[in-house]
């Protein structure tokens, strides 16, 4: 019985390891964060600034699709997560738009990309604290 045992957990645990890093959640989206807390608000090229270096600065590719929206991209080993960041001079969000190899089902997704998310949006939090 001992030896039964011991091949049923040498069996359950790699795969709970293999099952567990591959744990989804519903998806993250920044809705509206402020941008400062002034209510006049900061200049736009001031946030595009800020916006795109925060981005770079985490490994994502940063493309301006016109002023007050970019999308990012970040690839990680065989993964990819894109979204839109659109914002103005009080307001910016961040939403998902494409991904692959993160299991993506609608509403779920690994959740490596809500870290991701949530790396990007301190990112940027911290790059609006100084304007």
């Amino acid at each position: 019985m001992k030896s039964f045992n011991f091949i049923l957990a040498a069996v359950l645990i790699p795969l709970m390891v293999v099952f567990s890093g591959c744990a989804t959640e519903d998806i993250r989206n920044i809705n509206n964060a402020a941008v400062a807390t002034s209510s006049k608000g900061v200049a736009m090229d001031k946030v595009t600034k800020a916006i795109q270096n925060a981005g770079v600065q985490l490994g994502w590719s940063m493309r301006l699709v016109k002023p007050g929206h970019f999308e990012g991209t970040l690839y990680l080993r065989k993964h990819m997560a894109k979204v839109d960041v659109k914002y103005n001079s009080k307001t910016y969000s961040i939403t998902y738009k494409d991904s692959s190899n993160l299991g993506y089902d609608g509403t779920m997704i690994h959740k490596n990309y809500n870290g991701w998310i949530t790396n990007l949006d301190a990112a940027i939090k911290s790059r609006m604290s100084v304007l």
